[in-house]
């Protein structure tokens, strides 16, 4: 019997989980295409500082969800893991203030830590203190802003969910799914108060050996670039094959079911496209922005081509600079940096002291390693040259800190159509998309199930057994 052949679009974590899960179950032909010259997408490191791996995007994953850590021990990594510093963080309106305590993902968990907070005003900690009184409030609009604003006020969304939320997915919350941030979701749809399904999840780990206790972050020592170049050797360990440098630009269905892929080099023009292999696959997984998707199915999927289009992205620009001891104020230490709130916004919306953060980045010179974040959900700054760059970079933080950084050396990274937008019931479109697919071709990524690395391996993982199944279903009936 022939072997079942799947081509995975995109060498992203996605591309490459999905890959090595279908090698991993065994008994698949299993190719992965890069448009790009290098494995990873949107996760990349490089020498920095002197410092072997400083990460250019994500800097960590989630540790208290499996999946990550799983692909790390996976891939060989599991040694090498490391966690940041135990150090606070801030949020920057007129002044940093520490995040307060009990905060879950920026909704409010306890009430002390929120009355003594220099960040709210009196009214804005009047009007949270109210949530506990509140009747249960609707989630049909499925709107992060609609239901904090309904529970806690403006103040409490603005400077803290808003500022923490906003700066993980690069979003304006009022415009982003409630039910896709499944902690937030969970407080949501629980009991009818936040505040008191919070203290109820506190009193069921109390004393217990829970998450609790545990590190919510981790990496490889060498950045989380290891961990998509380990996930790459792995497949390649495992039979499978990885080519950089080569576009599929379109998909075509055969007349036994299958698909032939045609491609163009990344430097070649369109009109030079020519077929991939001479063997068609058996099914074909897209992990790439959904865009790309769309443009590749073509006039095959018109209806899920449509829908795929309809995705929103916003773009990032990551600035990270080496910064002498000398300029360094005492005062910042022990932070592993500030947040934005939106109000506040010039241009930058987030900095991380990265070295203060991770000790395994201190620089063998000296000084600190800092990543200072621009861009989100509805502020365009891809139109901002290095130097237009640099120059807001500086003004804001002289504005945020106090000082006029000259860094000893500078990085810029710019990632367009970084993170994808989870309209409010994002989940009904993923759905329509979904069904929309003809047979043996399948989507995951960052776009449809998650944004996170675990949520973008686990939607890999159930892909690639969807894809599996299909792959070998039409084999053996051939």
């Amino acid at each position: 019997m022939t072997t079942p052949r799947v081509a995975v679009v995109g060498a992203g974590i996605s591309g490459l989980a999905t890959a090595l899960v279908l090698l991993d179950t065994g008994g698949v032909d299993v190719t992965v295409f890069e448009a790009g010259d290098r494995v990873g997408g949107k996760i990349d490191r490089s020498p920095f500082a002197g410092v072997s791996g400083v990460d250019a995007g994500a800097d960590a994953f989630l540790a208290r969800v499996p999946e990550a850590v799983a692909l790390a021990q996976r891939v060989g990594l599991g040694d090498d893991l490391v966690s940041p510093e135990p150090v606070g963080a801030a949020v920057w309106h007129d002044g940093l203030h520490p995040i307060p305590e009990g905060l879950m993902l920026g909704m409010p968990g306890r009430i002390l830590p929120l009355a003594t907070t220099g960040l709210l005003s009196w009214r804005g900690k009047a009007r949270a203190a109210l949530e506990p009184l509140l009747p249960r409030t609707s989630t049909d609009s499925d709107s992060i802003g609609d239901f904090v604003r309904a529970r806690f006020g403006n103040e409490v969304h603005d400077r803290l969910v808003d500022a923490l939320v906003g700066s993980i997915y690069a979003a304006d919350t009022d415009r982003f799914s409630l039910g896709e941030v499944p902690q937030l979701a969970a407080l949501a749809n629980g009991t009818r108060s936040v505040l008191i399904a919070a203290r109820r999840q506190r009193r069921n780990q109390a004393g217990t050996a829970t998450a609790a206790s545990s590190p919510i972050f981790a990496t490889p020592r060498s950045g989380v670039g290891a961990l998509v170049h380990a996930t790459a050797a792995a497949v390649e360990a495992g039979g499978g094959t990885v080519r950089t440098s080569v576009r599929v630009s379109s998909v075509t269905p055969t007349v036994d079911g299958r698909w032939m892929l045609d491609s163009t080099d990344a430097a070649a023009e369109p009109l030079d496209a020519e077929p991939l292999d001479a063997e068609p696959f058996d099914a074909v997984v897209f992990a790439t922005p959904a865009a790309s998707a769309a443009t590749a199915l073509g006039d095959h999927a018109v209806e899920a081509a449509a829908l795929l289009r309809r995705a929103e992205t916003s773009d990032v620009i990551m600035v990270t600079m080496h910064v002498g001891a000398g300029q360094w104020p005492d005062r910042l230490r022990g932070l592993s940096g500030y947040l934005v709130p939106k109000p506040d916004q010039r241009w930058v919306t987030a900095a991380s002291f990265a070295s203060q953060k991770w000790g395994h980045w201190r620089p063998p010179a000296g000084g600190e390693i800092l990543r200072v974040s621009l861009g989100r959900d509805g502020m365009d700054v891809m139109h901002l040259d290095d130097d237009e760059v640099l120059q807001a970079v500086f003004e804001d933080l002289e504005r945020h800190l106090g000082v006029a950084f000259e860094p000893l050396d500078v990085r810029i990274s710019r990632w367009p159509a970084a993170f994808a937008q989870y309209r409010p019931h994002h989940a009904a479109w993923v759905d329509r998309v979904e069904a929309a697919l003809p047979a043996g071709v399948f989507v995951t990524g960052a776009g449809f199930r998650g944004i996170g690395i675990p949520a973008c391996i686990r939607a890999a993982t159930s892909v690639a057994a969807r894809a599996s199944a299909t792959a070998r279903v039409l084999t053996e009936s051939r």
